[in-house]
């Protein structure tokens, strides 16, 4: 028996996947939702976000994705969780979303894939990844209690995470290429003013040592030559992100970095994908942004099955 063909399918989970299918749930259209991991996307991450609006004292990301997750149940929100690498095939009309166990056809596509943190490649990184190895202090700074830990980065997220290592941690060593911070300088003038928090400029880890679990890491300073063993018992990667976009390959159109090229109604280069959030060619990563863009890609959407035939004009209210 074939496969039934939804009219959307959502890839991705986070605040973008989450208003996307709630805006198309809600105007009474097939939609499945396709997450990798847990549902939520990076906003999980986020030990406070002050800058949503509707929360004057700051939400945790992991209550606000929760919320966005249960507005979308609510409407009937379908998910689907897989846990292999995916592939998307254009089939005449029809794309055609492969799973590991199975596939899901769909009319329309929103990507809402979201990045993943970049790694370094540095001697040790794979081997301690679980191991005193983490990119996600929210996660794991429980386990390092009284213990100190080093975060690599200058960035915002570098800071944040840094700024709640703190409040488990004996000490926490930023390590940074440059010799000042590249964060805001709201989190500048928080990581200045903390106690636990020291600073290494100029400096980049080039080797992570230990046993079963991190012992230290082998510091170079750029600008003296200098390396230093630094004993630490974990270590947060904080150096970018790079965009879940492999499936996508050959398929849509990507920017030099990956990133999906959208026009200014989130159409990709193919008719009837679409894209929102951080995985899109967009200058601001930002839970408020991502949520907005699946508003606006359900709407795109809606309008492409409308033009092939597959749904009467929309007419509903906000």
């Amino acid at each position: 028996m074939p496969e039934q063909t939804r009219d959307v399918a959502i890839i991705g989970g986070g605040p973008a996947g989450l208003t996307a299918g709630l805006y198309l749930c809600r105007a009474k259209i097939d939609t499945i939702l396709l997450e990798q991991q847990l549902t939520g996307g990076q906003a999980v991450n986020s030990p406070l976000i002050e800058n949503y609006p509707g929360f004057p004292e700051g939400i945790s990301g992991v209550e606000l994705v929760e919320r966005m997750k249960q507005q979308a149940d609510r409407f009937g929100l379908e998910v689907k969780t897989f846990s292999k690498a995916m592939k998307l095939i254009l089939d005449d009309q029809v794309k055609v979303i492969s799973l590991e166990d199975g596939e899901i056809r769909a009319r329309s596509v929103i990507v809402t894939s979201g990045r993943s943190p970049r790694k370094m490649g540095i001697p040790g990184e794979d081997t301690y990844t679980g191991r005193g190895i983490s990119y996600c202090a929210t996660c794991d700074a429980p386990l390092f209690k009284d213990k100190v830990v080093m975060v690599i980065g200058g960035g915002d997220a570098a800071v944040e995470e840094a700024l709640h290592l703190a409040r488990f941690a004996s000490k926490v060593i930023l390590v940074h290429r440059r010799d000042q911070l590249r964060a805001s300088d709201y989190l500048q003038e928080r990581a200045q003013s903390e106690p636990k928090l020291e600073f290494m400029w100029n400096s980049e880890v080039t080797e992570i040592i230990g046993d079963d679990v991190v012992k230290s890491a082998s510091v170079f300073n750029n600008v003296t030559s200098e390396r230093t063993e630094v004993p630490v018992s974990g270590i947060f990667f904080y150096v970018g992100n790079v965009p879940n976009t492999d499936f996508l390959v050959d398929v849509v159109e990507l920017d030099e970095t990956g990133y999906m090229v959208t026009d200014n109604n989130l159409e990709s280069s193919v008719p009837g994908i679409f894209a929102a959030g951080d995985v899109r060619a967009n200058r601001f990563k930002q839970v408020i942004v991502a949520a907005a863009e699946g508003a606006l890609a359900s709407a795109g959407a809606q309008k492409f099955l409308e033009s092939v035939g597959a749904r009467q004009a929309y007419e509903g209210g906000h």
